[in-house]
């Protein structure tokens, strides 16, 4: 693969997952246990959760495209996306209403590696990962998005809720809504011209 087009999977990657992933639950955990205890371990725990949930994502998401033919895949990419874009136009605010348990005994590095384990396994953003893992380079692919989900955890620790005050956060799931249905369309394009 050239070098251009690594770029572009792990750029896009990046793109649609830190666009997705504002102000889920996986930035609210950390924003919550940022808010009560040291900063670093916390984002050690994010880090090393998304490096685990990117990396299985990826692996399945490959392995499945080496099975599916090339059209099918893209076929399916293409309405997951669609899907996906859909949901975050028609309700971009996701209110979830968990509460975020810290898990007694353990260290703050662990318990949040679990609880971001835990709320992220098999979440759209997982799911898209493997999509994309499908559609580009399975290592761009986990570079951008491991990336991004761990620079949105960060902004969640450090800027949290000064920054998402400012920001409407509604235009911000819009346009990863938008996102998703360019990415359904290219998948789709994808399918028909395979």
């Amino acid at each position: 693969m050239l070098p251009t087009e690594s770029f572009s999977a792990a750029l896009s990657s990046f793109t649609l997952i830190a666009l997705a992933e504002i102000g889920d639950k996986s930035q609210l955990v950390c924003m919550t246990l940022a808010a009560r205890y040291r900063h670093w371990p916390v984002l050690l725990g994010a880090a090393a959760a998304f490096v685990l949930l990117t990396g299985l994502a990826v692996l399945f998401g490959a392995g499945i495209a080496a099975w599916v033919p090339e059209r099918l895949m893209a076929g399916l990419v293409a309405v997951l996306f669609l899907a996906f874009g859909i949901r975050a136009l028609r309700n971009p605010v996701e209110e979830d209403g968990e509460i975020v348990l810290e898990r007694p005994g353990h260290g703050i590095f662990f318990t949040t590696l679990v609880l971001i384990v835990v709320a992220e396994f098999g979440d759209k953003t997982q799911i898209a990962v493997a999509g994309l893992a499908g559609q580009f380079a399975p290592v761009s692919v986990w570079l951008g998005a491991t990336t991004a989900l761990v620079l949105v955890s960060a902004l969640g620790i450090w800027a949290g809720r000064t920054v998402l005050q400012r920001l409407p956060l509604h235009w911000l799931h819009r346009l990863a809504g938008a996102f998703f249905l360019l990415f359904a369309a290219l998948a789709a394009w994808r399918a028909f011209s395979a």
